[in-house]
């Protein structure tokens, strides 16, 4: 590549001269909520991702949802990593014409990261670089709560005849503020003494299934069996069945806290672990101190609900570590996360069948060209047969902020109009979506995020079942606060609050749309491990067979609660899908006796 110090000085005076041959690719608002700062230093060197068009990606959706209708002849037969390749590989035309672009730039093939699709290709480029490719400027953004400080801009540009073959650069617009998305932890020992419950299970109307009354205090993996009807059903270590949680922004899953929490809760898996798996710098940091409650929630009950099941944590780097005032070229990596997993995890020949991730952010704080293309990552593990379940979010209709109160419910396009809030990846129709419930028996939570997308429309599989929920609205509720032709969250729901898990060797209880999501997901293992057993393919995409009429009906359906927010008390439950706890919560044993 071009020495750093004759490019930054050769680059000075083209800004203006490269302007007049661009045409804007991609143009937003300054964000509520972030503080511009200084000018990116010239030198600071930048990781851009380019997208490439991926030609046959139509076809990959076609046949994506054929292997995952139970009702297609095709059900089940996924495709292999080298059909998904084929269907998402950019058209030569295009690969040629961004190489030509890159190599008017002084980079060459060795300068380039590319996936194995070769969908996207990654250069890493000072700043002063960066700007005159894109005819743009970046400047240091910081998060108005004092935390992440991001290169971003507001506006980027692409050569006339570059604009058709690149779908999107990142980072440029995109001002998410990825988080775990849990409501509230608090240390048990303290805030939760005994307190005396009655010894007589309690029976779960309509289902002769009885549940212990102390579930009413701490949630344990003896409850959700118990509860969602799975006693007496083993997992198999040997049947090629896999399960995995994703951790970003240094969440640690901690060993000795998992022995301790199986020593509790699941002592025939004492001294069994999880593989960890590290991705573009992560870590494994095994101090008690560091120890995440994100990552413990996730790992403990996903992994101890599944036990013997091979169990993988992936640990995912990128939170931005880039610092004005320091300016050190090898620390901006600005990179949201979701893409550099899913490089890695695309990559690989043999993946887990069912992913579970509890993060995200608000979906209008996602471009729309980026949560398309990530999306579209999460359509490839589907073909493949995965199962991926994602948190709902913890604001109810709101965005984010667990209190209704303090929501401020804006749009960011510069209008600054009050809407409900959805959190992408959630809304993304490749993945599920997991709500929150709350008690034996289940109401529905009140911080479970709910509502519709305005990046993605409905797709079919939910039509029936979302247009009943819409039609028994009152004319006129909520009007103009969300888009009701928008794909529909959540899927399905779980308990989501009172876990009883340990962190830093200390017993807590924690709650949030991110137990709800590990759970569901350990639920699903459990059935693909009697699938492979029988000699069946796993489950895969999900959300066709969910909302199949017989698969429905077997859902526990919650018809009690609200999801308030923006100043309104949000969507209630309803009998059917509601836009709060979806189907309901899962019966394993009616599933397995459909599915398995």
């Amino acid at each position: 590549m071009i020495a750093l110090s004759l490019l930054v000085a050769s680059l000075a005076g083209l800004s203006s001269a490269a302007a007049s041959t661009h045409r804007l690719k991609e143009r937003v608002a300054e964000p509520r909520n972030w503080i511009r700062l200084s000018a990116a230093p010239a030198d600071q060197i930048i990781p851009l991702r380019i997208a490439l068009p991926q030609l046959r990606f139509d076809e990959l959706e076609r046949q994506l949802y054929e292997v995952s209708d139970p009702d297609h002849p095709r059900y089940g037969q996924h495709l292999s990593k080298a059909e998904v390749e084929t269907l998402v590989a950019p058209h030569p035309d295009s690969l040629g014409v961004v190489n030509a672009w890159l190599a008017s730039h002084g980079l060459e093939e060795d300068d380039l990261e590319r996936t194995p699709a070769q969908d996207w290709v990654t250069v890493r480029v000072p700043v002063a670089l960066a700007e005159e490719m894109l005819a743009t400027k970046y400047h240091a953004w910081q998060h108005a709560d004092g935390g992440d400080v991001i290169l971003r801009t507001t506006s980027y540009s692409l050569p006339a005849h570059v604009h058709d073959h690149v779908e999107l650069v990142h980072p440029t617009t995109f001002f998410g503020h990825t988080r775990a998305l849990r409501t509230t932890f608090r240390f048990s020992e303290v805030q939760d003494p005994p307190v005396p419950v009655s010894s007589e299970k309690i029976l779960i109307p309509g289902s002769g299934i009885t549940v212990d009354p102390s579930c009413n205090t701490t949630i344990t993996v003896t409850c959700l069996k118990e509860l969602y009807n799975a006693i007496g059903f083993q997992a198999s270590a040997h049947n090629g069945n896999q399960i995995a949680v994703t951790g970003y922004l240094e969440q640690f899953a901690n060993i000795q806290d998992l022995q301790t929490f199986y020593s509790q809760q699941r002592p025939d898996a004492l001294n069994s672990s999880f593989k960890t798996v590290l991705i573009n710098g992560g870590l494994n940091n095994q101090s008690a101190a560091e120890a995440g409650a994100e990552a413990n929630l996730d790992t403990q009950f996903a992994f101890g609900l599944t036990f013997p099941t091979p169990a993988t944590f992936f640990s995912t780097g990128g939170r931005p570590p880039f610092i004005p005032d320091i300016g050190t070229p090898t620390k901006s990596d600005t990179n949201e996360p979701y893409t550099k997993f899913l490089d890695f995890i695309l990559a690989q020949n043999n993946i887990p069948q069912v992913i579970s991730t509890s993060y995200g952010d608000d979906e209008q704080t996602v471009p729309i060209a980026f949560a398309r293309r990530v999306c579209a990552g999460f359509a490839q593990l589907g073909a493949r047969g995965t199962s991926l379940t994602f948190s709902s979010g913890d604001g109810g209709v709101g965005d984010g902020d667990p209190n209704p109160a303090t929501q401020t419910c804006l749009t960011n396009d510069g209008r600054n109009a009050t809407r409900f809030i959805t959190g992408f990846p959630a809304t993304c129709p490749f993945v599920t979506a997991v709500g929150a419930t709350i008690n034996v028996p289940e109401i529905a939570v009140d911080f479970s995020g709910g509502g519709f997308s305005d990046f993605f429309a409905r797709p079919a599989y939910q039509h029936a079942a979302v247009t009943r929920f819409l039609d028994g609205l009152a004319p006129g509720t909520f009007a103009g606060l969300f888009n009701a032709s928008g794909r529909a969250i959540p899927d399905v729901s779980a308990e989501g609050d009172k876990f009883g898990i340990i962190i830093g060797g200390q017993s807590f209880h924690i709650g949030g749309t991110s137990a709800s999501s590990p759970t569901f997901a350990g639920f699903v293992s459990l059935l693909n491990s009697a699938r492979l057993s029988a000699g069946k393919r796993p489950l895969g995409f999900l959300n066709p067979l969910l909302y199949s009429a017989n698969v429905a009906a077997t859902f526990n359906d919650i018809t009690v609660g609200n999801n308030p927010g923006c100043g309104t008390e949000g969507f209630n439950a309803t009998v059917g899908w509601d836009a709060i706890t979806g189907l309901g919560t899962p019966d394993f044993g009616k599933l397995l006796s459909i599915v398995g």
